[in-house]
């Protein structure tokens, strides 16, 4: 592979007292990573040499200043910061969190200015970052604002994919989030990233209902009957392959999401237990509807762990991987989109 065709992949650190730390390393312990990326750490050489000395890892890593300084078949450790930081592993610290918040916004620079070609995040804790220059519940909101398009939280896996209607919303405040725009827009988000990230032509959706059995025509509430559906029946017109609302709570339990290239949930719980609990952990958290390529794995700092040796990298491996398949898609789709008589000649 030619050095210009192998892509690069930003990584923020996350929390430092989280296992972050931990799953960059034992992902890049096998050397043979770097024959498919050139991986950027955001964060400092001092901070990853400690974690390297407590991990007792094998990596050398490559010192940089400047993004202009990368160099492929290293391990390089862009310097966000010179200063040493006081790591405790799995206590929440404010100082911490503004640490993580340096490496998010370093990379997005990065990934915005074309410098990086995907982003994969480690873990943050979504409280300690909280500031009166970063108010976001987590990386998603932020990435909406710096990057083009319509984020959508999208968790995928070999045999799963699940979107969200609302993520970060609390549960008594979904109904009134939920409109005929809102549905129109992520089901389109989703229906779009499957063709163009996933390579499906005809991508076809299940949507989950808002109430327990999709309200029981009206008995446990109006907005399946008077939002969802109707929002759902207007996009079959158009020709949509989108079906629902379906009830919730037999809908995984039953297989019913192996017919279905995608599954819409309305709400944030009620997509992940299932999601997490079918994945058993090999998921990842994609964010589609954006114009750029970002995955983190899908679990938190995991505290009560941290800094002891025991934390699983097969999650963060695979957004890592998940993040250069897509990317290589996107480029596909976007290159035949532009030229179709190309991909009839091949």
């Amino acid at each position: 592979m030619k050095k210009e065709d192998i892509i690069k992949v930003g990584i923020s650190i996350g929390d430092l007292n989280g296992i972050g730390s931990e799953i960059i390393l034992k992902t890049f312990e096998d050397s043979r990573s770097l024959d498919l990326c050139t991986p950027v750490i955001f964060a400092s050489s001092k901070v990853m040499n400690f974690f390297k000395k407590h991990f007792s890892s094998k990596i050398n890593f490559y010192e940089i200043n400047s993004i202009n300084q990368i160099v492929h078949g290293k391990v390089n450790v862009l310097n966000v910061w010179k200063e040493g930081v006081n790591v405790q592993f799995g206590k929440e610290d404010k100082k911490i969190g503004e640490y993580a918040i340096k490496s998010l916004q370093a990379s997005v620079t990065a990934l915005k200015d074309g410098q990086i070609d995907v982003l994969v995040t480690a873990p943050i804790n979504k409280h300690n970052i909280q500031s009166d220059t970063f108010k976001f519940p987590g990386h998603t909101d932020y990435l909406n604002q710096q990057l083009q398009g319509d984020s959508l939280m999208f968790m995928i896996s070999e045999n799963l994919r699940v979107g969200l209607l609302t993520d970060h919303v609390p549960v008594k405040d979904v109904p009134s989030y939920i409109t005929e725009e809102l549905i129109r827009q992520k089901i389109t988000t989703v229906s779009t990233s499957l063709r163009q990230d996933f390579a499906i032509s005809k991508p076809k959706i299940a949507v989950l209902a808002v109430n327990p059995h999709a309200g029981d025509n009206g008995v446990i509430g109006n907005e399946d009957d008077n939002v969802l559906r109707p929002a759902l029946e207007k996009l079959r017109k158009e020709g949509g392959l989108v079906y629902g609302p379906y009830s919730a709570d037999s809908f995984f339990g039953s297989n019913s999401y192996q017919k279905f290239d995608a599954v819409i949930a309305s709400y944030h719980d009620q997509g992940l237990i299932p999601f997490k609990t079918i994945t058993f952990g090999n998921g990842v958290n994609f964010t589609a509807g954006l114009n750029k390529v970002r995955t983190s794995p899908d679990h938190g700092t995991a505290y009560e762990i941290a800094g002891k040796g025991e934390a699983d990298e097969s999650s963060f491996k695979r957004a890592m991987f998940t993040a250069i398949e897509i990317y290589r898609k996107r480029r596909d789709y976007n290159f035949y989109s532009k030229n179709p008589l190309k991909k009839m000649s091949r």
